[in-house]
């Protein structure tokens, strides 16, 4: 792990927390019919890794922890995602992906081999969690699995296996042990991503090192009947550019489905110190903000160096690990990268949804870093207790983009100033799903200052608007075991139609979501 094309300019800057007073500036918006891009729901992907209490603990627990579960499934957590449409789990990595041997995860639980988790907290892995289970958290989910194959430490022919093993539907020694294990039906896993971060923790490569592997592994990585394979390339951290240059030069574009891009937002900017996830200042915030936003700018120079091979843009952009990365919680282990979440990584989540959104042409699918304890969890367990996280209900309020149809937004936007820095106040993107209904999702990064928004449509009926809004009284509010409601999405009131056009009041430091039909 490690523009808006309209919107964003990307200066640093700092912003405040929660403020007495507060004045009001104006955008406009001009939303447009006729785009034939579909926002991928795929965009809307998750990431469960062998780390910290993100599987143990987090989906899989203590046959003896007092909450409903099937085997060692927590039910509670499969509801909530559930209810927000997760359309697909990354896993086992990771850094973890490139250590993990498949085989070691399979059959009788008591037989399976122990290992140790070099990479997250030396921690004992039992392998109790493997890939049946896995797979059956997928289908309780109703969400399409992602498999990272080990290329780090692994070999051509056990990826192989592991897809024969997955998704052959006839005989062979691969499936009988198969159908001995449990499951006579291949359970034919599509999206599968061949190796992880291969500049990094997954081999340290070059780039053009890595292409070769990659081609060479995807070649022994078969399609099967109903189970063609949709092969992820381990794409670049940030900017390295050159990564993303050699492989779509060395790979090309009918080789994959996608190739993956990675960018954690650090409020700091700095790795070695990153910064609290609580009780941070205006120059955190502020920072926080100015550095997500560079997603915009990495995703646009990555997508012309794709376009000059692929200009058909066949191959997906795959942002399969994004969010935000703190210091972790006092008193907890350094290896498990436990962080709470607060309403200003709410608002790194909307701006960051309404980037991919907007660059749905390339950007086909993304994995939130991380789905459950660690990271920029969307849920956070403690025992038996459970808390939707405010990063939570940004997703409930934009799975209404799943799979609608993108329409372009223009957008003018007021500054957000502190300190004689500036960046771009609002940011926002829009859809028309199957029933025609016209969906609008808009964020006000700015902690002090509510904006007036006026948007008006072209080609574009409606009648009537509806909202939710999350927003708190600070961005550094959080929802805790004690409180868990503090920060909730609510019914918003501060929509109208006049004459045409659609009218406003987007509260300061908030995520809003109209529903217009």
């Amino acid at each position: 792990m490690r523009k808006f094309t309209l919107l964003f300019l990307l200066p640093l800057l700092t912003v405040g927390l929660s403020f007495s007073g507060f004045s009001q500036s104006s955008a406009s918006i001009t939303v447009s019919n006729g785009a034939k891009d579909t926002i991928s729901r795929h965009i809307y992907g998750q990431f469960a890794e062998h780390l910290g209490r993100g599987i143990y603990g987090g989906f899989w627990v203590d046959p003896s922890l007092p909450v409903k579960k099937q085997d060692r499934i927590r039910l509670d957590v499969v509801n909530a995602l559930k209810k927000i449409k997760i359309p697909n789990l990354r896993w086992p990595g990771g850094c973890f992906a490139d250590e993990y041997h498949w085989r070691d995860g399979i059959g009788d639980r008591s037989q399976r081999p122990k290992m140790i988790n070099t990479n997250w907290g030396g921690v004992v892995e039992d392998n109790s969690f493997g890939t049946h289970e896995f797979l059956e958290l997928c289908q309780l989910l109703g969400c399409e699995p992602y498999v990272s194959g080990n290329v780090g430490s692994g070999t051509v022919q056990e990826m192989s296996n592991w897809v024969e093993y997955l998704n052959f539907d006839g005989e062979s020694p691969l499936t009988n042990l198969r159908t001995k294990n449990g499951h006579p039906k291949p359970f034919n896993v599509h999206f599968w991503g061949v190796g992880n971060e291969s500049w990094g923790c997954g081999g340290n490569m070059t780039a053009e090192h890595y292409s070769d592997e990659y081609r060479r592994y995807a070649v022994f990585a078969k399609d099967y009947n109903n189970a063609k394979l949709k092969k992820i390339a381990c794409g670049p951290s940030d900017q390295d550019y050159n990564w993303m240059e050699t492989c779509m030069k060395n790979i090309g574009s009918r080789n994959m489905w996608g190739i993956s891009l990675h960018y954690y937002t650090l409020p700091t900017g700095n790795w070695n110190d990153k910064g609290p996830a609580t009780g941070f200042g205006e120059k955190e915030y502020f920072n926080t903000i100015s550095n997500t936003l560079r997603m915009d700018e990495f995703i646009t120079k990555h997508s012309a160096i794709m376009d000059k091979y692929d200009p058909n843009k066949k191959v997906a952009l795959v942002v399969d690990e994004w969010g935000v990365w703190t210091n972790v919680e006092p008193g907890t282990n350094p290896g498990f990268l436990f962080q709470q979440n607060s309403l200003r990584d709410a608002l790194v989540a909307g701006t960051n949804l309404n980037i991919f959104n907007n660059h749905c042409d390339r950007v086909k699918m993304a994995a939130l870093a991380q789905c459950i304890n660690v990271l920029q969890a969307l849920i956070l367990t403690d025992k038996e207790k459970m808390l939707l996280t405010p990063t939570y209900y940004v997703f409930d309020m934009y799975k209404v983009h799943q799979d609608a149809q993108y329409l372009p937004i223009k957008l003018n936007t007021p500054d957000y100033e502190f300190d004689g820095k500036k960046l771009p106040a609002v940011n926002a993107s829009a859809s028309r799903d199957a029933a025609g209904k016209i969906h609008i999702t808009l964020v006000n990064l700015d902690a002090r200052n509510s904006v007036n928004v006026s948007t008006e449509f072209k080609g574009l009926q409606w009648n009537t608007v509806t909202g939710q809004v999350l927003t708190s009284a600070s961005v550094a509010d959080i929802n805790t075991f004690e409180k868990p409601n503090t920060i909730i999405n609510k019914r918003f009131t501060g929509a109208r139609k006049n004459g045409d056009k659609l009218v406003v009041n987007l509260p300061s430091k908030s995520i809003v979501s109209l529903e217009l039909n």
